[in-house]
């Protein structure tokens, strides 16, 4: 009986944890962009997807065990879901971003190719609209009601493409992008905390503390 018992409350507790049942439209409407904005702003570090064998596993590490801070059920199901769904099915290493001869800033109006080491991309779904710099990725972005599903820049040293949500950027180097004053891109902080004293940056900054405030300051 009490085998039983245990046995059962096993499977109530797991259960509960089981992948949701929801439809594709919900999840690409409202659940992923709530976990991907959840992610960036409360994953201090992180999450390696691949060190959890199922969904369950990493549901009970978000809102049990608190990995990403303590997280109501809504919260820890759409960032779970976020995880599971997008970043586990994505590789670790991003393609480099490349452009056409015709392809356009969607802000600016500048052609791409003449400055590949700058571009940063928008990812809505299937469709991607590129950028000739994070600044103007940035002014595009704060334009949308719709979250985006992936935001992609590059590393200043390396060129190497990153998740724009885990970068860290320097703002008031002497370095210029091709618009000028730019929200200049790394994976570490070691990176970006020597380019700022090699380059006179004022501040390093996460994604999340990037404000429509600061972008547009920067033209000024």
């Amino acid at each position: 009986m009490v085998r039983n018992s245990v046995l059962l409350f096993i499977f109530l507790t797991f259960s509960l944890h089981a992948y949701p049942d929801y439809s594709t439209a919900l999840k690409e409407k409202k659940i992923y962009p709530m976990g991907a904005k959840i992610y960036a702003k409360k994953c201090k570090d992180d999450v390696d997807v691949h060190n959890y064998s199922r969904y369950k596993v990493l549901y009970s590490a978000i809102k049990d065990y608190h990995i990403c801070g303590k997280l109501n059920e809504k919260y820890s199901e759409a960032l779970a879901l976020y995880l599971w769904d997008n970043v586990r099915t994505q590789h670790k290493h991003y393609e480099k971003l490349t452009v056409t001869k015709e392809d356009k800033c969607p802000v600016c109006g500048m052609f791409l190719y003449k400055y590949p080491k700058w571009v940063s991309r928008l990812y809505y779904g299937k469709k991607a609209f590129s950028f000739d710099g994070v600044k103007d990725m940035m002014k595009y972005y704060f334009t949308q009601e719709k979250m985006p599903s992936l935001i992609l820049v590059q590393d200043y040293y390396t060129a190497k493409t990153i998740d724009a949500t885990k970068a860290y950027y320097v703002v008031g180097s002497d370095v210029y992008g091709p618009m000028g004053n730019e929200l200049i891109a790394f994976k570490t902080k070691e990176s970006a905390q020597k380019f700022l004293l090699d380059h006179k940056g004022k501040k390093i900054l996460r994604f999340d503390e990037i404000t429509p405030q600061l972008v547009m300051k920067l033209d000024t």
